[in-house]
């Protein structure tokens, strides 16, 4: 009996738009880009814009098909992303999926208490911590904001805490250009050298263009550093349909492919071949509370419209999954989370956010919800290694071996493989009787114990040289 690579390693997959919607909505992109266009005031890029061929009058840039086409096909199809270490790590292409938390939230649950309160330093440096600590989690963002630092400066001390604390390759925004470049010097410090941060970057920049449409010089400005420095760069729109975006699910991603793309254009124009990430975070106006939703169905249907359209590009995407409206670690947050994080690795969602800790319309990080959405990732990953189909697999003569009416247990092929079934360290299977014996603990209470146990971990520590420099440099941050 042959068996294939193919058969060996089949993926399972889903698609929301098929091959003929995906040829609509990208000439509908290029016509809004072309008739429509964007806005913006920032002078300088105007001038790169019209120089290069957009028609550019009163700060409307309106950018020819042909443009925005040149642009994808210079733009890399491949973002390689290390951790500090300058091990390569998370590759961006085609349909792969890789999981990490959220950010720029401003309150956090403590796990002990259940109080919500205000999230400051000490909760970047435990969140940071904890995402450093779950394997399935491969990457890590600036989860929530510092309330306890002067704003001018707290942007770049999440980061600071947040690389000091977790290693892993980190996504982080910031407020304008000056913020971007003492970032930039951190991880350039951390990864050591120019040359190292290029082999495999530690660190992306995630900016995002006003739904609908529209530009403010700070986003801009970083657009042109991030280019013209090879940090890889996020474009990320968060057009809302029935507000900021059409209420039609086609007509909000049309818009969302076009204000990333636009930047695109831009991004492309300062430094050909600079790495950058497509997306947008679509998702509905919930008519009922006017709320921005972070656990709508329409999100993950409209964001794997959009992971289909940057497989089409050829070009890395940031997805959304992991997410809830739930101001509780409860049942609908579990429920949002599973359905957006197996549709988001079913379609091949890139580098895929939020996967933890955005709750309550993205106000929210739970370290209960990090790790509740973690086992369902571990879950998901174990899900899309599908099936395997080989000769091994098949047990042909095992199955012939022990006949009608035997039984598996003691077999060699039984031992040899019973350890692939996945075991969850949160979820329980035992029947009544054992539970009632194990404490009779529900859900909450094994969630709760299993968080503070995981909270234990203990990143690596960097030397006393880096964190001296680290001080120094955050001392002459203004």
């Amino acid at each position: 009996m042959g068996i294939t690579t193919e058969d060996l390693y089949f993926k399972p997959s889903l698609r929301v738009v098929n091959d003929a919607q995906i040829a609509q909505i990208h000439s509908a992109t290029l016509e809004v880009l072309e008739r429509t266009g964007v806005k913006m005031t920032h002078p300088k890029a105007l001038e790169i814009l019209d120089g290069a061929g957009a028609r550019v009058k009163d700060n409307r840039v309106r950018i020819p098909s042909w443009m925005v086409e040149d642009a994808i096909a210079k733009a890399p199809h491949r973002v390689v992303l290390g951790n500090q270490k300058g091990e390569r790590t998370v590759f961006l292409e085609k349909d792969n999926s890789y999981f990490g938390p959220s950010l720029d939230c401003i309150d956090y649950m403590d796990p002990k208490t259940h109080k919500r309160v205000r999230f400051k330093s000490d909760h970047v440096k435990a969140t940071a911590a904890l995402c450093d600590g779950l394997d399935r989690f491969e990457w890590c963002m600036i989860i929530g904001m510092a309330d306890d630092v002067p704003p001018d400066l707290a942007d770049r001390v999440v980061v600071r805490n947040t690389l000091q604390y977790c290693e892993k390759p980190l996504v982080f925004c910031c407020k304008d250009t000056n913020s971007a470049k003492d970032i930039y010097e951190m991880g350039l410090l951390l990864c050591g050298g120019k040359e190292n941060f290029d082999k495999a970057p530690c660190l992306v920049h995630y900016s995002e263009p006003i739904s609908p449409l529209l530009y403010y010089d700070p986003a801009v400005d970083k657009i042109i550093f991030c280019a013209e420095n090879n940090i890889p760069l996020i474009n990320f729109p968060a057009p809302q349909a029935c507000g900021s975006a059409p209420a039609t699910f086609a007509g909000t991603v049309v818009q969302g492919s076009a204000e990333s793309l636009s930047g695109l254009v831009l991004h492309q124009l300062v430094n050909p071949g600079a790495p950058f990430i497509y997306g947008a975070f679509t998702t509905i106006m919930d008519m009922k509370t006017t709320i921005f939703s972070y656990g709508a169905t329409e999100l993950s249907l409209m964001t794997g419209a959009m992971a289909q359209m940057a497989q089409f590009y050829k070009l890395p995407f940031f997805g959304t999954a992991g997410a809830t409206d739930s101001k509780f670690c409860d049942a609908q947050a579990g429920a949002e989370a599973a359905l957006q994080c197996l549709t988001a690795a079913s379609v091949g969602s890139g580098l895929v956010h939020d996967c933890s800790s955005w709750m309550d319309h993205g106000n929210m990080v739970s370290p209960e919800f990090m790790v509740l959405a973690h086992d369902i990732v571990d879950s998901i990953h174990h899900f899309m290694k599908g099936i395997p189909v080989t000769n091994e697999t098949l047990a042909l003569d095992l199955i012939d071996q022990v006949g009608p009416g035997g039984h598996y247990l003691t077999q060699k092929h039984t031992m040899d493989n019973f350890k692939k079934i996945k075991y969850s360290e949160l979820f329980d299977r035992s029947i009544y009787a054992k539970w009632e014996e194990s404490g009779s603990r529900k859900f909450e209470d094994r969630l709760q114990e299993l968080t503070l146990k995981k909270m234990n971990h203990k990143p690596r520590l960097l030397s006393k040289e880096i964190i001296k420099e680290l001080d120094t440099m955050q001392a002459t941050w203004k």
